[in-house]
């Protein structure tokens, strides 16, 4: 009876064991080369104390005008030491009013209350900001005076805000938008993953990586 019940026991402990859950160590990992890249030159952040989330989109985008939501909903679930930085890419010449524009929503702090309406006013209206005037038309509504969003677009802190984004634009090594690069040295794009959401997966996985290096150091 005792052998009996020492076998038993064995069994049941080892049932048990197979029962649990997989400690955190085991669970998946994403794989360097394959859902991201690791940037032969880590970028500097501008954040400094927080791990950066950088992403890189063009207002002209139709993918980044569908993960502007869901990227912000992402974004309120993080905990205060993610800092998420934007930067609008640059393919063509064509493309400098709408980079002038982002930049200008910044400057004069009305990007968080007319960033998604100019999504939407280009997406859905088919509206175009091809110059300091048509920006200024539709941010007046915004509480900011026409002239000074004209003085801001052609503004020289503007013109050093565009070269310092297409140098960045550069050092990310963007292949398209919207691509996201977190904590200056690990790229993310939908061509590694799939969907915008499976991005944003790698993105949280690297966001804890970077949290646990940072704590390391």
């Amino acid at each position: 009876m005792r052998i009996f019940a020492a076998l038993m026991g064995v069994i049941f402990s080892a049932t048990a064991f197979a029962a649990e859950p997989a400690a955190p160590s085991l669970i998946f990992q994403y794989l360097e080369g394959k859902d991201y890249v690791v940037l032969e030159k880590p970028v500097p952040t501008s954040t400094p104390g927080k791990v950066e989330v950088v992403e890189v989109f063009s207002y002209l985008c139709p993918h980044c005008y569908h993960f502007d939501p869901i990227l912000a909903a992402w974004m309120k679930q993080q905990k205060p030491d993610v800092a998420l930085v934007q930067i609008h890419a640059s393919w063509s010449p064509a493309m400098e009013p709408y980079q002038r524009g982002f930049y200008t929503l910044e400057a004069l702090k009305i990007k968080e209350k007319a960033h998604a309406a100019v999504f939407d006013a280009i997406h859905k209206s088919q509206k175009e900001f091809k110059d300091a005037q048509a920006w200024a038309d539709f941010l007046a509504p915004y509480g900011v005076k026409k002239e000074a969003v004209i003085a801001t677009y052609n503004s020289d802190a503007i013109t050093k805000q565009l070269a310092r984004s297409s140098e960045l634009f550069r050092s990310y090594q963007i292949s398209g938008t919207p691509e996201m690069v977190v904590d200056g040295k690990y790229r993310i794009s939908t061509r590694f993953v799939g969907t915008q959401e499976d991005m944003l997966k790698v993105v949280q996985f690297l966001v804890n990586k970077a949290r646990a290096e940072h704590g390391a150091k």
